[in-house]
């Protein structure tokens, strides 16, 4: 099933959990990748494993706090592959978790620059690539925390990834008669690295599965599935939404 056949897609966050995941969906699905993260050699392996299951894909390391980086995905997108119809922004940090007057400023702002300023600078440059094909899907990682739930400890995570949902909503309104569509997904729990900070012991694993109604947390392969929805022609009227993938965590109280 190629449901992104001759589609060209930009997954940012891309070397380990959801964004990996993502990457490989998206290229067994028949997008041409390009895949960026910091870490080069998880970049390299993954680009090895898409063209050993038969799909394309290119990398670019580099930090997503960086304007020119955010720059050269979208030229790295064009110059190899034609075009840009995908960008799944992905990348994200909890940042310094603890008592809300405990955190540093300094550590704030890089916390918002990661998970908030870099997709402004990431939809910078890949809306107007997009415009010129006529449209396209943009998709940025928010969560549950901040919009559904407020959880201790995690002021500078919740309010980065909240204003990725006010974000959404602006682009939407602005580009849609233009084509291109912006959307916000929204995981639960998911057993991934970063997931694993959050719950670093079976017990609070346990605790974690237990917030939601399914009584387990995700696979990254599942919420990337989700992700594949809104960057496919599946879901070509919907745009400006949060779209939950919480396994009932935002609705669960048993």
């Amino acid at each position: 099933m190629h449901t992104l056949f001759n589609k060209t897609a930009i997954i940012a966050g891309a070397s380990s959990g959801i964004g990996r995941a993502a990457a490989k969906l998206f290229a067994e699905a028949g997008a041409k990748v390009v895949v960026g993260a910091r870490r080069q050699p998880e970049l390299e392996e993954l680009v090895e494993e898409i063209a050993a299951d038969g799909g394309t894909s290119v990398f670019l390391a580099g930090d997503v706090q960086d304007e020119a980086y955010a720059k050269a995905l979208v030229e790295m997108a064009a110059s190899r592959f034609g075009g840009l119809d995908i960008a799944f922004n992905n990348a994200g940090t909890l940042g310094e978790m603890g008592p809300t007057p405990g955190l540093s400023t300094a550590l704030w702002r890089e916390t918002l620059d990661i998970n908030l300023t870099s997709a402004f600078l990431a939809a910078k440059y890949q809306i107007p690539t997009m415009l010129d094909r006529g449209g396209g899907s943009l998709i940025f990682t928010s969560t549950f925390v901040g919009y559904t739930a407020g959880m201790p400890g995690m002021a500078a995570y919740a309010a980065s990834k909240s204003g990725l949902i006010g974000l959404t909503q602006a682009l939407a309104a602005e580009f849609g008669s233009q084509g291109v569509r912006v959307n916000a997904l929204l995981p639960g729990g998911t057993d991934t690295p970063m997931g694993r900070i959050v719950a670093n012991t079976p017990e609070a694993m346990a605790y974690v599965a237990n917030l939601h109604a399914l009584k387990r947390i995700a696979t990254p392969e599942e919420i990337a599935r989700s992700a594949l929805y809104l960057a496919a022609d599946a879901s070509s009227f919907t745009t400006g939404t949060a779209l939950l993938v919480d396994g009932g965590v935002s609705i669960n109280r048993s």
